[in-house]
């Protein structure tokens, strides 16, 4: 690892202004940062840490309903909150479910948000991966047990390994980004970036911005929500499959529906079939079932990961009960 010069900036106009060079990345908890820098695919000439600064760290509701978060807050502390437990528990719930609780005590969520694929081709400096720069993706044809089912026609196979992505995706959040200039807000859907439009990138980015606030619009309180991931061990590991789902609700019909997939394709994946099955519907177990069908009815599994499509219409039939309080086990 070669030396590099770390910057604690104290305010975001600082922050940003050391952004404004090449050569500089952004660190909050630093967890996967350092392992991008062991492995070898980073090599930054400055480290500007904003894990402590103050203007990134809040979780407030507005007097509009709105909740606003920010990206320097851990995992831990989003996990914990009342508000979020209550209001938004699909994030409680993803956030509460990433890793160890030393990892969740250190890694904020901005980082999560932010990470790069753990895809072993795309880790191993020993291949030159679509992702990279190279000519092909290795898991198409490879070792791809864990890669997407989903939109993986594009030249790269990875899934996203955001969970916190998916619960804020069914939350239909949205993030305000500066460049110390001007600011911007962007659907969360719009944040990440799909293969095929640019195989080397996961998410809008530029290199001298960051993510300054994460805000649930009001309306998402009338909703309930739910996130349940299955993992291959039962103590913390990267999920096979997870889903997240918002619903509103009257009675037991359902008025709208938003179902998110991770652990399925190169992006937190919406499932529209999924979706539209559920709206204007009695949420009932067999309703369920023929949500968790339609959601997994054009997967497109690669050789060996033809596994994951059962798990899938399974953990989204569950989390749909669980979300309106059905026990998926009964």
């Amino acid at each position: 690892m070669k030396n590099f010069e770390y910057a604690i900036p104290e305010t975001i106009e600082k922050a940003l202004e050391y952004l404004d060079s090449s050569k500089t990345v952004l660190k909050g908890g630093g967890i996967d940062l350092l392992d991008l820098m062991k492995e070898q695919l980073l090599a930054p000439d400055r480290i500007v840490t904003v894990r402590d600064l103050e203007e990134l760290r809040f979780l407030k509701e507005e007097s509009d309903d709105t909740f606003l978060i920010g990206p320097g807050q851990t995992l831990t502390e989003i996990a914990e909150h009342d508000t979020i437990q209550k209001s938004y528990r699909a994030l409680a719930q993803a956030a509460h479910g990433v890793a160890s609780i030393q990892i969740r005590n250190s890694a904020t969520i901005g980082g999560n948000l932010c990470q790069r694929p753990r895809c072993w081709y795309f880790r191993s400096s020993d291949f030159s991966c679509s992702r990279k720069g190279g000519e092909s993706c290795f898991a198409l044809d490879g070792e791809n047990q864990y890669h997407a089912i989903f939109n993986n026609s594009d030249g790269c196979a990875i899934v996203h390994p955001s969970a916190t992505a998916v619960a804020l995706m069914a939350l239909n959040a949205m993030l305000i980004i500066s460049n110390g200039k001007e600011e911007k807000e962007v659907s969360i859907e719009s944040f990440f970036v799909k293969p095929s439009v640019n195989i080397e990138r996961e998410n809008i980015l530029a290199p001298n911005e960051m993510i300054i606030t994460i805000v649930i619009p009001a309306e998402m309180k009338d909703y309930v929500s739910y996130y349940l991931k299955q993992k291959e061990k039962l103590s913390f590991d990267w999920p096979l499959a997870d889903v997240a789902v918002a619903l509103k609700m009257e009675g037991d019909r359902c008025q709208d529906a938003r179902i998110v997939l991770g652990s399925a394709a190169p992006v937190p994946f919406r499932s529209t079939p999924a979706e539209h099955a559920l709206k204007n519907t009695i949420i009932t177990k067999e309703s369920a079932m023929q949500a968790a069908n339609e959601a997994v009815a054009n997967a497109e599994p690669l050789e060996l990961n033809a596994y994951k499509v059962p798990i899938f219409k399974t953990v989204i039939f569950r989390t749909i009960c669980q979300t309106v309080g059905i026990d998926p086990f009964s």
